[in-house]
């Protein structure tokens, strides 16, 4: 069959795509093979305008099992013959159109790429981004990703123990909904997404192929314009409850032996598992669609290709033992079909009722194959020249500092998520240690050890849109302390890169600084980089989303007994401030929010300075020196306090110890590594000789109730968390609001 260009255009493949595959295939393609190669050929897939300067990123070393990028997930070692697995990815289009689908589906997908690997998911996480609250369409998408996030990880049976979430207009039309997961799997159970063994059946396992989410990759790699919509089909449907059984069964079958290999069906559905599969095992598939389970009739070659049907895999068995597999899924209720075997001359033949209807060769598909590397245009923005102009003094220090306090507490980016986490089931599995002993990051328990993993997703994209580099750096940099403060070693990183549109060179000038950044502050950290994703196109009609590179990272306590909790714990306990605070008021809260200032440079941040801090902190804490800890972050110093106030309704009388800072810096100001601590008066000698020549600052004490506030009386810590605690529900419908609230 004869394709034109237009055609292949009209696949979001470009005319030089075209014809490198005619190039590659020594002919033209047909409409089958054309659509393979515009799914896997998309930017979701290939990463062809990002994997030049992925590769730059630190991916080996420190206890990491596997490669970046050569398995579903980032596998690490936590010892006594356990390894931890971890992965975060986006599913900002599918959520921009459908909100509970596209959120619900997220959640899915990544689950699956952690028990694919043998492992048992432990932990959820997100970071979520959106537009204004004030705006109906965003109450609409807020409501819908959080109901779909909920509804999925609810009925599927895995704690949300974690995340964030921000309020900013950039991020009106194209919301980010980032989903990670972490599993545990122990040593010699892992399984490989890898197809090996000329003759071995190749099975199909899970729920059975509709036409859902067909095109769903290059929907992903695709400005989201007015017009978006009529994409609906692409978004694909759930069933957590199918995704349940298929985890239980996919766990069992490992234990048979009978497995060679296994991956998920995610983007790009069956063209994706089969290429990748054989493309990393050498070898080829001979696959009859035909046999592929489906629950509508008639589908076409191309739709079962692309099609992205959820709670799916491909699995590789050993020949022979097919009906040893088959008992497994029969005893789940799960369809389970061999469609194929494994062939030793690279290519993939997909026949229909015994027609040939496609033949690729698999190493041409793929990411690290055939598949085009780009190396795109970039240039420094031009906005950036009025960031740097920006001068602190051109904002006048407001006379009421409690007036700004009580309205930065409410700022929808600062205040309680209680209207969103109190619709997750953060307890299920009863692994979370943080519900009600709150931690800077998440800690979940290793059953079976005192193991613990803490866990975390960071990112202040208006640090990074300010300073692509030192705001990538700042966003590793907040993930590794938030781990320190809660008691654990950081151990690795996976990302999830949110950037606009890679053809737009000062877009491309964000992804590439901050790729620099964030590398650099892994290797300062030993977190490598065990792989993550890339999701371009973020925009809107106005332009781009802030560059939101989040970072997941987990952690290890070999103690969990040993975690540190954020709140205050006694009356008269002393509160210091450890590192030092300045007059930064750069890209805070306070400035852009209450302020009014949009363009401002990053906050002061020195990755040495930070690194010290860690090390000076965990020494605290190990040391058993301190009662709590908390880093500053969001809303500065004040925020801090509050949160550490809120869990024993405990208040503070503090007073700012250095005269000739400005007070509204030294309050709400963000400048970077600073931990706040309580510690007993009795060991605060013991303290200081634990410091050494680190700065710290003795702020005050912890009281029974009351704030005060260089010797002001600012209310009953009561009032300000009720004010905290109610902020965002205050900005929903009645509606909307009521039915979260009735969870409360």
């Amino acid at each position: 069959m004869e394709v034109t260009v237009k055609t292949a255009e009209q696949l979001r493949l470009t005319a030089a795509e075209f014809e490198l595959i005619k190039e590659k295939l020594g002919r033209t393609p047909n409409f089958n093979e054309l659509c393979a190669f515009s799914g896997m050929w998309s930017e979701h897939c290939s990463y062809k305008n990002s994997i030049k300067w992925l590769k730059t990123l630190p991916r080996e070393g420190g206890r990491m099992l596997v490669k970046a990028g050569e398995e579903n997930a980032g596998l690490m070692d936590i010892g006594d013959n356990l390894g931890v697995v971890f992965k975060i990815e986006s599913h900002n289009h599918p959520s921009a159109i459908e909100p509970f689908q596209g959120a619900a589906t997220g959640v899915g997908g990544i689950h699956r790429d952690i028990f694919t690997m043998g492992a048992r998911p432990i932990a959820a996480l997100n970071s979520l981004r959106f537009g204004k609250l004030e705006e109906d369409k965003t109450q609409h998408l807020l409501s819908g990703v959080v109901h779909g996030i909920g509804h999925y990880g609810n009925c599927f049976g895995v704690p949300t123990v974690g995340g964030e979430i921000y309020f900013d207009e950039c991020y009106h039309t194209n919301p980010l909904v980032n989903a990670m997961s972490v599993g545990i799997v122990k040593a010699g159970e892992t399984v490989s997404a890898t197809a090996l063994g000329k003759g071995n059946p190749v099975m199909f396992v899970g729920s059975a192929t509709g036409k859902d989410g067909i095109g769903g990759a290059s929907f992903a790699s695709a400005d989201i314009t007015a017009e978006s919509a009529q994409d609906l089909p692409a978004v694909q449907v759930g069933d957590p409850f199918q995704e349940k059984k298929l985890l239980e069964a996919c766990l069992e079958v490992i234990q048979t032996g009978a497995v060679v290999g296994m991956q998920d069906m995610g983007a790009a559905g069956i063209i994706c598992s089969t290429a990748e599969m054989s493309a990393k095992g050498e070898v080829g598939m001979r696959i009859d669609l035909d046999k592929v389970p489906t629950r509508q009739q008639n589908m076409k070659t191309w739709e079962l290709l692309l099609s992205e049907s959820q709670e799916r895999m491909l699995l590789v068995a050993e020949k022979g033992r097919e009906a040893d597999v088959q008992k497994v899924f029969e005893k789940w209720d799960l369809p389970c079909s061999v469609i194929g075997e494994v062939t030793d001359n690279g290519l993939l033949d997909f026949y229909m009722n015994g027609e040939l209807e496609a033949s690729i060769p698999a190493h041409e598909l793929v990411l690290g194959g055939g598949a085009p590397q780009y190396d795109r245009e970039f240039k420094e923005p031009l906005y950036l020249a009025k960031i740097n102009q920006f001068d602190p003094a051109s904002v006048e220090v407001p006379d009421d500092l409690r007036k700004v306090a009580e309205t930065l507490v409410k700022l929808p980016s600062i205040a309680s998520k209680r209207w969103i986490y109190n619709q997750y089931d953060s307890m299920v599995g009863t692994n979370n240690t943080s519900t009600n002993a709150p931690t800077d990051a998440a800690v979940v328990l290793v059953k079976g050890t005192t193991k613990g993993i803490a866990v975390t997703t960071d990112c202040n994209s208006r640090y990074v849109y300010a300073d692509p580099y030192k705001g990538a750096m700042i966003a590793v940099s907040e993930a590794a302390r938030n781990i320190v403060c809660s008691g654990g070693l950081p151990l690795g990183v996976t990302n999830c890169l949110n950037f606009g549109n890679p053809y737009d060179p000062e877009v491309y000038y964000q992804f590439v600084q901050a790729i620099k950044g964030m590398g650099d502050a892994c290797r300062k950290f030993e977190t490598p980089v065990t792989g993550g994703n890339v999701s371009f196109y973020n925009q809107n009609p106005d332009g781009p989303v802030f560059p939101t590179p989040t970072i997941g990272m987990v952690g290890l306590l070999e103690d969990v007994s040993k975690k540190m909790t954020l709140h205050f714990k006694s009356q008269g306990d002393l509160i210091l401030l450890i590192g030092s605070s300045n007059d930064d008021i750069n890209s805070s809260q306070y400035l852009a929010k209450i302020a009014g200032v949009h363009d401002s440079p990053a906050p002061y941040f020195d990755i040495d300075e930070e690194y010290a801090l860690q090390q000076t902190v965990a020494t605290l804490i190990n040391n058993g020196l301190v009662e709590s800890a908390h880093d500053v972050s969001d809303g500065g110093l004040f925020i801090c306090l509050l949160e550490a106030g809120f869990t024993n309704g405990l208040g503070f009388d503090v007073v700012a110890s250095d005269a000739d800072i400005r007070k509204d810096g030294y309050w709400f100001g963000e400048k970077q590594s600073r931990v706040v601590v309580t510690v007993k008066r009795e060991k605060l000698e013991a303290i200081k000789k634990a410091l050494g020549n680190h700065p710290y600052e003795e702020l005050g004490l912890v009281t029974d109730g009351s704030v005060e506030v260089d010797g002001m009386e600012w209310g009953m810590i009561s009032d300000w968390k009720e004010s905290y605690d109610t902020a965002i529900e205050n900005y929903l419908s009645k509606e909307e609001a009521g039915a979260a609230l009735s969870s409360i």
